[in-house]
């Protein structure tokens, strides 16, 4: 090897190191931090960290995997989710029945059906196809450099505070209460009726699946756990696991977007709007957030886990450079993404995590409703594409 490769070798290989360096760092600080909030933030933080990991190792997203399916006829991104979803029911189930994981009380994540849920998945959907990711999506590509990815979350932010300013007109659309099947039809059941219609969709997209070159498949190995790149499913089965022990810490499952309309309100509160009189954000819970530090909020300290999990996944994997070369109609596009996912995620009680991935793991039906409404929204996200000049 020449010097000038040797040298090469290095300046590519330091700028990683840096990352790697700089992420250890405010893994450590991060965690000091979080500990004068008590161990119980500080176990989320390091679920956070792991999911950070797992969804950038795995490229494990959503708004991509389905437009994928819809575009390309290429199911294997959401075939994995159907795993997930599985994964997830199973783990679920048991402990949804009795109450209680690890002695303390649970509760899934079951929200009414109704104009409300379909209306904000429908938003979402577009959104993430505008944006350039989904909830978690954002969260896991800024870590991983994606400059772009802030100006989506900054106006996700936005949209979710402006949708919990109209909360109270949504709360009065036509709505039937919540549905679980668990309650409905009894755990043994409901589980047995999930799993065979996700088994279901699973062959339908195999049969209609349009057959693709696959890559080579990564082997097992120490390297590939910690550097990457992951297989789909080893990602779907660490995702469910995750959200299961979300659920033991903290009682319910999984959620991303409650903090993105919390850092909104926090952000319009230091430009001087008051809360006072607002009915979303006076009494409660959302009042008490509001009042507290960032970092007492369960949903917060995750998210931050996430962000420092995939910097730190692609300063491993080498693969941590930003691109700051970046279209007004692409920048355009992640503002108008922003602002639909975020508005779409409040009104119908979450997003790609929260409501679909969290709600059907709890036999949910409004998280089967708000799949449907998304897909029909990255359907038609799909035709203004274009429009900004991104890729279908």
């Amino acid at each position: 090897m020449t010097v000038a490769s040797d040298i090469a070798t290095s300046d590519v290989r330091q700028p990683q190191l840096i990352v790697i360096m700089a992420a250890f760092g405010v893994v450590g600080v991060s965690v000091w931090f979080i500990q004068a909030y008590g161990w119980h933030q500080a176990r989320l933080y390091g679920v956070g960290l792991t999911m950070g990991l797992v969804l950038y190792h795995a490229s494990f997203g959503f708004g991509g995997a389905w437009r994928q399916l819809l575009a390309h006829r290429h199911s294997a991104g959401a075939e994995a989710q159907l795993l997930m979803l599985g994964v997830a029911t199973l783990l679920f189930a048991p402990a949804l029945a009795d109450g209680e994981l690890w002695g303390t009380a649970v509760a899934g994540a079951i929200a009414p059906i109704g104009f409300q849920v379909a209306v904000g998945a429908f938003l979402f959907g577009l959104g993430m196809q505008l944006g350039g990711g989904c909830g978690s999506g954002t969260l896991f590509t800024i870590g991983g450099g994606s400059p772009r990815m802030i100006v989506t979350l900054v106006a996700f932010c936005a949209g979710s505070f402006i949708a919990s300013l109209h909360m109270q007109w949504w709360v009065n659309t036509p709505r039937l209460p919540g549905v679980a099947l668990g309650n409905l039809l009894g755990w043994p059941l409901a589980v047995a009726a999930q799993l065979g219609f996700l088994a279901a969709l699973y062959l339908l997209l195999r049969v209609w699946r349009r057959p693709v070159q696959k890559n080579p498949a990564p082997s097992w190995s120490w390297h590939n756990l910690l550097k990457g790149p992951w297989l789909l499913w080893w990602a779907a089965v660490a995702l469910a696991m995750l959200n299961w022990v979300t659920l033991g810490l903290s009682g319910h499952p999984w959620t991303i977007t409650w903090g993105f309309t919390l850092w909104g309100a926090k952000a319009a509160t230091f430009a001087g709007w008051s809360p006072i009189g607002d009915w979303f954000w006076t009494g409660g819970f959302t009042e008490n957030a509001l009042k507290s530090p960032v970092m007492a909020d369960e949903t917060s300290v995750m998210d931050f886990g996430i962000v420092v999990g995939a910097f730190l996944a692609a300063g491993l994997a080498g693969r941590f450079a930003p691109t700051f070369n970046i279209s007004l109609k692409a920048l355009a596009a992640a503002i108008i993404g922003g602002l639909l996912m975020g508005y779409g995620a409040r009104i119908s009680f979450g997003c790609n995590i929260g409501a679909f991935f969290s709600g059907i793991a709890s036999t949910s039906l409004h998280g089967w409703m708000w799949a449907a409404f998304a897909l029909a929204g990255t359907w038609f996200g799909l035709r203004l594409r274009p429009l900004f000049r991104l890729e279908i």
